[in-house]
């Protein structure tokens, strides 16, 4: 299965690509999707929106993990990320790409195994099962790989549930 882990943004959006097959990851690509401060808004989300379809053609993922957005203290933000999230799932869709979401304690307790994980503890584990060299750059590309690894993990889980309740 391959996956795009995406952590959602309207300044940055982190992207991590990878193939999950027989309970392994292998890393196919990551970055971020930036965009500049004085750029209109709206500008901003087309310029997500086309940097973001052209991965989809690229890597042509089966599913998409995205985290859950969570109430945040700064509306304007949390209403400027949700509509830049809103695009991104938008793009999937149209692709029939299997859309996941998860909040950040089921991503921290996926790669960490502890839901109460630091970011450091949950980009180090990342690190390290993708086995990559270092830890990515910004931030948002690591915890975009975080996605992806909760999203393989989750599916693993669900697979074995179907097959012992068959």
């Amino acid at each position: 299965m391959r996956i795009i882990g995406i952590d959602p943004g309207y300044a940055i959006v982190g992207f991590g690509i990878v193939d999950y097959i027989g309970g392994k990851f292998t890393v196919l690509d990551y970055g971020a999707i930036t965009t500049d401060k004085d750029t209109p808004f709206p500008q901003r989300l087309c310029e997500i929106y086309d940097d973001y379809c052209h991965i989809l053609d690229t890597w042509k993922p089966d599913a998409l993990s995205i985290e859950r957005l969570y109430f945040t203290n700064n509306q304007k933000t949390g209403i400027d990320v949700a509509q830049a999230r809103g695009i991104i799932m938008m793009a999937a869709q149209q692709r029939n790409i299997e859309i996941n979401e998860y909040t950040p304690l089921q991503v921290k307790q996926a790669v960490v195994g502890y839901g109460q994980a630091v970011k450091k503890q949950v980009q180090e584990m990342t690190r390290k099962i993708l086995k990559l060299k270092t830890i990515p750059k910004p931030d948002d590309t690591a915890d975009a790989l975080a996605m992806t690894i909760c999203h393989g993990q989750s599916s693993g889980s669900l697979i074995r549930n179907l097959k012992t309740n068959i």
